[in-house]
């Protein structure tokens, strides 16, 4: 019994010493960049915007604007193209047999990539992506095969290498399971947890899930085929189940997008990428700098990008706010304080209800409102984006200063998963002009959607007390499974 005690005794130190390192322990290099601000012209930056909402007659009015963009950027390149996205499987969760989703984005960013490809072999592909695609090791995704096998180079990012927003889970997972093999491909013998089909994976997948952890990023960078660089980063993913959900996302031209390309090497080359091609793409000088700001910020430097122009905004200023997840602490003390100090906020937030044909209970995001206009007083105001099945996957906020207008956008949720160097995240910031027309944009944007803009026929959202919910016992769940990072948000 004596020497049981011990043993159970030095396994928990272990598991806690194998913890505590792993949510502390050094970052990967490409990780928790914030570049230097580099000047741009109106016309090197384009808004955009996917949008599904009500028509007004019981039926869906849906616009699309990001994958078309996407897809232009990739059909111009002739030197490189770099991408990352979290999302790019055909799965669809929970959708009812029989129900097709509304866009095959998949299939047809494969395509895409595949025949330009196949137009000039020279160029330079790298597809940077997160194992939940295979289901981590379980399920072969079908579209990154084909990418391998047309060329292209796919980088599974290797998780292991992030820290750990799990430390009660994932310090087990390392010492119990991190270290099987995977060799579980057609041998599953459990439901996939991401599909409601007919595929089996294996025991080790649902453990590797359960870290929930991620390469979270949503972007491409590749050249004009001009001599010029472009890049787009967003919230929106390839992902056919997630095709009709409402997104953002922005374009940028210059040379920033060296930055980002930079980020994305580091990140491939952390994960097993032996190719390794250096990137010095041949190209036009810059043009004069013009009137906008720009950075590129990723995980932790989004954080703290954010919370600074939060607390900047003085009385008579505004902050928009738009987001999929919502329950990061400091950003919610910062928007209340905010509000009591004069300044006026409005933030649209998905009700967390939708999730690919499942039903949620609203945590975070209804708990985290209740508290928010308790708190906030009359100016801070909250609306619920009307979902119908698909989500409002956006992550924005705008906050007017005086004469300029500074954004933020891209993959980050306002959550600690997103924002305290466990995600791998990337967002762009910009401080424009107000009068300019990035701004008006981003305002005649966030307008129609505030205002439900009948003139465009759309039904977009609806008022806080729709999914009003003051219980206490769902409030505190959130703030647990925020703390400990028992969640998927």
């Amino acid at each position: 019994m004596r020497r049981s005690g011990w043993v159970a005794l030095g396994f928990c130190c272990v598991w806690a010493a194998t913890s505590f390192y792993h949510v502390e322990k050094p970052l990967p290099p490409g990780t928790s960049i914030e570049t230097l601000p580099v000047a741009l012209r109106d016309q090197d930056v384009r808004f955009l915007a996917d949008l599904t909402a009500g028509d007004g007659r019981g039926g869906q009015l849906i616009r699309q604007e990001i994958f078309d963009a996407v897809f232009a950027t990739i059909d111009r390149a002739r030197d490189f193209i770099v991408l990352d996205f979290f999302l790019v499987n055909d799965d669809r969760g929970a959708i009812a047999a029989g129900v097709s989703p509304h866009r095959a984005l998949s299939g047809e960013l494969v395509d895409r990539l595949i025949a330009r490809k196949e137009v000039i072999p020279e160029l330079h592909v790298l597809f940077v992506t997160d194992p939940i695609n295979d289901v981590y090791g379980g399920a072969p995704a079908n579209g990154l095969v084909r990418l391998r096998a047309a060329g292209i180079d796919v980088v599974v990012t290797r998780l292991a290498a992030l820290r750990d927003p799990n430390p009660l889970y994932s310090g087990l997972h390392r010492l119990l399971v991190g270290w099987w093999p995977e060799d579980g491909r057609g041998r599953g013998w459990l439901p996939n947890p991401l599909d409601d089909g007919p595929e089996r994976v294996t025991l080790r997948s649902w453990l590797e899930l359960l870290n929930f952890k991620a390469n979270h990023r949503k972007l491409i960078a590749a050249d004009d085929g001009a001599g010029g660089l472009v890049a787009i980063v967003t919230s929106a993913n390839p992902h056919d189940a997630s095709s009709a959900h409402s997104n953002v996302g922005l374009l940028v031209r210059g040379p920033l997008v060296a930055d980002i390309v930079e980020s994305e090497l580091a990140i491939a080359a952390f994960s097993g990428w032996s190719t390794r091609w250096r990137f010095a793409p041949a190209m036009r000088p810059a043009p004069p700098g013009g009137s906008i700001q720009a950075r590129y910020l990723t995980e932790s430097a989004i954080a703290d990008a954010t919370l600074e122009a939060i607390a900047g905004a003085k009385a008579g200023d505004s902050i928009d706010l738009a987001m999929f997840y919502l329950s990061d602490r400091r950003h919610i003390e910062a928007l209340v304080a905010a509000a009591n100090r004069g300044v006026a906020v409005r933030i649209v937030l998905d009700p967390n209800k939708d999730a690919f044909g499942h039903t949620k209970d609203g945590i975070p995001n209804r708990p985290v409102a209740a508290e928010l206009r308790r708190l906030g007083g009359d100016r801070l105001q909250v609306r619920w984006y009307e979902t119908r099945g698909e989500q409002f996957h956006v992550k924005l906020i705008a906050v007017r200063r005086g004469d300029a207008l500074w954004l933020c956008l891209g993959s980050a949720n306002l959550t600690r998963r997103n924002l305290d160097d466990y995600n791998l995240e990337a967002n762009l910031a910009l401080t424009s002009p107000v009068d300019g027309p990035l701004s008006r944009d981003v305002r005649r944007w966030f307008d129609a959607l505030w205002n439900d803009d009948s003139g465009n026929r759309l039904q977009s959202t609806t008022g806080f007390s729709a999914y009003e919910d003051s219980s206490w016992l769902r409030y505190w769940r959130y703030r647990i499974m925020e703390a400990t990072g028992l969640s998927t948000f």
